[in-house]
């Protein structure tokens, strides 16, 4: 099982470039696309849910190029959008119903699935009720379980916890850990917190080109060292983040605790351990100076 994005680049309009020169390689596992809002995930994702045609490069599905024969991923796809719509009329379990029957599944087969999905995302007890009545994370609990309703090889989920209270997205993402063993999982995001509980491998994306492509051992080894953190002035605050590169700042009574990222400490600063989002925070702040240095 082994998906391939080879110099994939999307163009809009004929002028702006929303991915440009994308490579990857994907396995078994969960993948955390992270990057900041506009960084070309959502594209990305289109692409690779075969919704969106690249307008250079490739992308294959065990060897299959997407571009002459979409059909062979779509039937073992799994596809979660930023923007899920719902038919508000319709109760939980019929759209779930409907949905499946799209995807051409047997309806008792169906019927045993929709059970055990709207159990998985805690929505057992209000499958009679019309969509039009869910919350926002209730609805969105629904189209994790539309993504599985065809238990996918790839799943794609853009998004996913947007609108999730605390308690759904530790359980979201424990249901993202269980798929991975045997399936292809890209999760795009762009909260840190979601791919450092759930992702095996990590890419980095801004400005629609890969910025790193690691296991999350890797891009936190490549901070080490150089975390720091110090405790100033409120007044001092802005001087500070003048001359480092600041990934947090914390108010506490003895002053504003701050975690710079730098080969060279300030004066006072500790040392800490990294955090992914150190090493988040450091690759786009190296990547976007070199685009500016060059």
């Amino acid at each position: 099982m082994k998906l391939s994005i080879d110099n994939v680049g999307k163009c809009y309009g004929g002028k702006f470039w929303a991915l440009r020169r994308f490579s990857l390689e994907l396995k078994p596992g969960v993948l955390g696309l992270l990057g900041p809002n506009g960084a070309g995930k959502t594209t990305l994702m289109s692409v690779l849910a075969t919704i969106t045609r690249a307008s250079e490069g490739k992308v294959t599905w065990n060897g299959t190029d997407l571009a002459a024969d979409p059909n062979q991923l779509r039937a073992v796809l799994g596809y979660l959008p930023q923007d899920f719509g719902v038919y508000p009329n319709l109760k939980a379990q019929e759209f779930l119903e409907y949905l499946a029957a799209v995807k051409g599944l047997d309806a008792a087969a169906a019927r045993r699935r929709i059970d055990q999905l709207l159990n998985v995302v805690n929505l057992s007890d209000v499958r009679t009720r019309p969509l039009g009545g869910f919350s926002g994370g209730m609805k969105q609990r629904v189209g994790i379980a539309q993504a599985l309703l065809n238990d996918p090889q790839l799943l794609i989920v853009d998004e996913p916890t947007a609108g999730l209270d605390p308690e759904e997205r530790v359980r979201f993402r424990n249901l993202l850990s269980e798929l991975s063993g045997e399936r292809i999982v890209i999760l795009s995001t762009h909260i840190v917190s979601d791919v450092e509980a759930t992702a095996t491998d990590i890419a980095l994306i801004s400005n629609g080109s890969l910025v790193a492509h690691a296991p999350p051992e890797e891009l936190l080894r490549r901070v080490e060292g150089r975390i720091w953190e110090w405790v100033i002035p409120s007044a001092d605050l802005n001087a500070v983040k003048q001359v480092y590169r600041v990934s947090s700042t914390m108010r506490r009574s003895d002053g504003v605790h701050v975690r710079v990222i730098t080969a060279e400490p300030p004066a006072g600063a500790q040392p800490v351990s990294p955090t992914l989002e150190d090493a988040y925070l450091d690759a786009l702040s190296t990547y976007r100076a070199a685009g500016l240095a060059a």
